[in-house]
């Protein structure tokens, strides 16, 4: 391991504290010896939390991971998960059928473009308020549960009809 890539560890050892006339030698050895455990202590402490820091990993909050990604990574992320969900969706779908009988295609567009930023805008504004009240795994569990219900009635609703 190099030395370059261990956290640097500043120990700031202070001056040298001058002690009152120690009346006995006795006294002297005792006020060094309670200053030399303090330091050693304090060193100690600084090892132990540097070896933690070096065998635990860091877990970043959410805000350093989008920090980290930045904001394009996330736009493409984004792009390209709703992109992937909405093809062969029964939105697309009605929206290829609604155009294709009606006269004006551009009118479908705007109409269904607008309709699709308004339930993403509704999506984000409650992901949002969600996220200020709830933890990211409770959120997650909760997404994936509903996702869950809502595939188990469209599977009930195609075998009874």
């Amino acid at each position: 391991m190099k030395l370059s890539s261990l956290p640097v560890i500043d120990l700031v050892v202070s001056e040298p504290q001058t002690l009152s006339e120690p009346t006995s030698k006795t006294s002297d050895r005792a006020t060094v010896a309670r200053s030399s455990d303090y330091r050693t202590s304090e060193v100690a402490t600084v090892i132990e939390s540097t070896v933690d820091s070096l065998v635990r990993p860091q877990k970043l909050p959410q805000a350093a991971k989008a920090a980290k990604v930045g904001k394009w990574g996330i736009f493409a992320s984004t792009f390209f998960t709703i992109f992937l969900a909405e093809m062969g969706d029964k939105t697309q779908l009605a929206t290829l059928l609604m155009s294709a009988q009606s006269e004006a295609p551009w009118v479908v567009f705007l109409g269904a473009a607008i309709a699709l930023i308004a339930t993403s805008l509704l999506g984000v504004l409650i992901g949002r308020f969600l996220a200020t009240r709830l933890s990211p795994k409770t959120l997650e569990t909760s997404a994936g549960a509903l996702l869950l219900f809502i595939s188990a009635m469209l599977l009930w609703d195609v075998v009874h009809f």
